[in-house]
Parts: structure tokens; C-alpha cells; sequence
């Protein structure tokens, strides 16, 4: 299929699942920041299954409940979200700026790349990959982060569709050709215990400098190998290319959705949601290919969707970013 790959790495039994979720939804709500709060405190778009809502009780396995997914994979109930970007124009209004689909995903409608990764750690390259558990969630960065100290938190400036070097740690400072790329990687070492933690991220430790590169092994206080877990959004700020609309001091226009303009801040949200062991034989299987994972196709994935909870404008031009209450 198209809009998925099932690949490997350069070395030996290194390999990944690689696909594509469409938008399931742009609103101000966080069900683990913030459960139950109606309207949360900044926009998120989320890809996914439609069991998402604003509390998510984590006892409640959303794989069984969710109905549909945005999702390639038609048994990847799980949720996926991130912070929502904007550009700042001159006149200090706001227009939040679209997504688009990275160049193996066909027509999805908007969303982000997600990867799952085997084996890709230097020194327990062959321990075994336990999938993540019903229940299960994690963060990873924080928008109150002011500091480029998150190696899983990067940018790429786009000549093309497909391009992937070089990273950085704020927002690109000049245009770029083909928009913004937004990467995001989690840390895949768990306690093994706690499927989630107060802060969302203490149960999980990160050995890795970043990227698709080998990582450390996972230490005795986190011993369990997760699958590593990223986000590649590519944000279309194309339209915003011309430097006459940006501030007249020249400084990039672009702002995540809770007010950051550097990008330290950027963060992502996951919630487990795979249907049965589906997660566990692709982890387990040597050859992904005969995982027997089901799919669908784009279109289906494009209908999936759930009802805004939150009534307000996050789309045409704002004097204001959505629940910041100041204009920048």
C-alpha cells in the first residue's frame, strides 16, 4: 500500500513501521494535561481512533471502544496530538497554518507520520520490543520548556517534500520551500510498572541524542525496551513565504498554539489504543511484512472524525490566539 511502509533500517533487523494518520480533529482539549477541562488551554490537532475525548478514562481500553481511526493501520485505535501552529502576521493577527501529507501518503487529509521503531539501540539492539499496554500514555516535551534541551524535539526546513536534514532545535528563521517539518520523538525505555505517571513522562527514560540514531541501553531503573515512537507533521507555511506579511524586524512569524515563538515548547501526546496483541506481533515479528496487520484505505481513513467539543474559531483570521487571551 501506498501510504504505509513497512521498512528496514541500513543494518540488519532494524526495521519500523512507517504510516500515516489523517486529522481527526483541531479543538482545545488535552485529555491527560488537562482530563475533563472543556475547553483546555491551547489548540490541539489530533489523528487517530475516535474513542478521543476530553477525559479518557484510563481504565477504559479505547481499542475495544473506538469505532473508527484516521489511522493506516485500521487496528490502531491510539490517539496521537500535538500543539497547533500559526502564523503571526504583521498587523499582529493570527491564521493557523494547514497540514499536509508527508509525500507516501497519497490524498490523507492533513495529520502526521507516525513511526514505531524495533530495534535501533547500539547496545540491546536485540532485547526484546514490548509493545505498550491498554491504558497506557505518555508526553513528551512541554510548553513551558524555554530551553533547546529536548534532543527528541526538532525542526527541518523543507526544500522538498522530502527532506530530512539538517534538523534544528527553534523555528527555521528564513522561508522555507516546502513548509515546516515538526519532528517529535519519544523516549522508549519503561519501568515496566506504571502505565502512566503524574507528570506523563517519569515512567519513560530517554537514552537517545535524538533521530532515527542508536540510543543507549535502557537502564535498570526503566528496563523495559518500548517501541521508540515518533511524529514527523509538516506544516505548509508556503503560503506565508513572502517576507512583506512577516514582522517588520524580520523575526520568524510562526507561533505554536499555546504562544511559544521560538519552539522549545513543542510537545507531543500518546495514548495506547492498538486493538488486542496487533502492536506486539508487528514488534515481534523479524519480517513486519507477514505481521498481518490490517489496513484501509486513505478514503476511509479521511471519513473518520469526531465532533468538536469545544465551539469556537481556530481557523479563519484571529485577533488572538484560541484560550491565550493576548494578542502577540
Amino acid at each position: 500500500m501506498k501510504w504505509l511502509s513497512v521498512l528496514a533500517l541500513t543494518a540488519p533487523a532494524h526495521a519500523y513501521l512507517r504510516f500515516g494518520c489523517a486529522t481527526l480533529s483541531v479543538q482545545r482539549l488535552d485529555p491527560l494535561v488537562e482530563p475533563g477541562k472543556i475547553p483546555s488551554a491551547h489548540v490541539h490537532q489530533i489523528v487517530g481512533g475516535n474513542a478521543f475525548n476530553a477525559t479518557m478514562d484510563p481504565s477504559v481500553d479505547i481499542g475495544n471502544k473506538a469505532t473508527c481511526t484516521t489511522c493506516s493501520f485500521s487496528e490502531d485505535f491510539s490517539n496521537y496530538w500535538t500543539a497547533v501552529m500559526y502564523f503571526r502576521a504583521r498587523n499582529g493577527t493570527f491564521k493557523r497554518v494547514s497540514q499536509y501529507p508527508n509525500s507516501l501518503l497519497g490524498n490523507l487529509k492533513g495529520g502526521m507520520t507516525i513511526y514505531y521503531i524495533q530495534h535501533d539501540f547500539s547496545t540491546n539492539g536485540n532485547q526484546k520490543v514490548t509493545a505498550f499496554k491498554p491504558g497506557f500514555r505518555m508526553t513528551v516535551g512541554s510548553p513551558q520548556n524555554k530551553q533547546a534541551n529536548n534532543p527528541g524535539i526538532t525542526y527541518t526546513c523543507l526544500q522538498n517534500v522530502n527532506t530530512r536534514f539538517p534538523e534544528t532545535r527553534e523555528f527555521p528563521k528564513q522561508p522555507c520551500p516546502a513548509g515546516i517539518m515538526a519532528n517529535i520523538h519519544f523516549p522508549a525505555c519503561w519501568d515496566g510498572k506504571n502505565l502512566d505517571s503524574p507528570n506523563h513522562q517519569d515512567h519513560m527514560y530517554n537514552t537517545g541524542t535524538g533521530g532515527f540514531v542508536a540510543a543507549g541501553a535502557c537502564p535498570a531503573s526503566h528496563p523495559v525496551r518500548v517501541p521508540q515512537l515518533a511524529f514527523e507533521v509538516l506544516w505548509n507555511t508556503t503560503e506565508f513565504n513572502d517576507k512583506s506579511l512577516w514582522p517588520e524586524d524580520g523575526s520568524q512569524p510562526f507561533v505554536w498554539s499555546f504562544g511559544d515563538d521560538v519552539g522549545h515548547g513543542s510537545h507531543g501526546d500518546y495514548v495506547f489504543g492498538w486493538k488486542g496483541d496487533a502492536l506486539q506481533r508487528a514488534m515481534d515479528s523479524t519480517a513486519l511484512l507477514s505481521s498481518g496487520l490490517k489496513t484501509q484505505s486513505v478514503a476511509q481513513a479521511n471519513q473518520c472524525n469526531v465532533k468538536s467539543e469545544v465551539q469556537e474559531d481556530v481557523d479563519t483570521w484571529l485577533t488572538q490566539l484560541p484560550g491565550q487571551g493576548m494578542a502577540m
